[in-house]
């Protein structure tokens, strides 16, 4: 799966020439061969690579505040929605839903390369959901459909149709 979010990672950030990547360990952690020497491992790192070879270091955020953010949720997608079991995934949709509620990215007002990497690791999760369920964690689905919709996003996952339309409101 990682390797495959980091070609779409590339494709999005317009680089020219695709790298080759290999995968290490029984969790299949993505490793690129640098042209420097040393290889990078892990997909934060390489992602961030990534970000950096095509000069849009304004995906990993404007401000030592919003760059922090951003390492935060990189980390988050790594430690929390790599090995998440069945169990854990309510707990990260309500974690998310709460974070989520009053901002439109992650990282407050400005779209990342953490959005990008959560979306790609949520995908899954959301694809997995009823109808209810996408409704009682509004947050997460809103910024979920806007992320999926936001431009060259989404590549190789197809798309979810999140809520249904509402005929009436509560009060009817």
């Amino acid at each position: 799966m990682a390797l495959r979010e980091l070609s779409s990672l590339e494709k999005y950030l317009e680089l020219k020439k695709p790298n080759k990547y290999s995968t290490q360990g029984d969790k299949k952690v993505p490793v690129l061969q640098s042209n420097n020497g040393a290889p990078l491992v892990g997909l934060v790192t390489i992602a961030c690579y990534l970000v950096k070879e095509a000069k849009r270091s304004e995906l990993l955020g404007n401000s030592a505040e919003s760059r922090a953010v951003v390492q935060q949720w990189l980390e988050y997608r790594v430690t929390r929605l790599n090995s998440c079991a069945k169990d854990d995934v309510k707990t990260i949709l309500k974690e998310l839903n709460l974070y989520l509620q009053d901002k439109t990215y992650l990282a407050g007002k400005q779209f990342t390369v953490a959005d990008i990497l959560m979306y790609y690791g949520i995908h899954p999760l959301i694809v997995d959901l009823t109808v209810q369920e996408k409704e009682q964690h509004v947050n997460v689905t809103r910024w979920f459909d806007h992320i999926q919709h936001y431009p060259g996003t989404r590549r190789h996952l197809p798309p979810v149709a999140v809520l249904r339309n509402r005929i009436y409101t509560s009060g009817h």
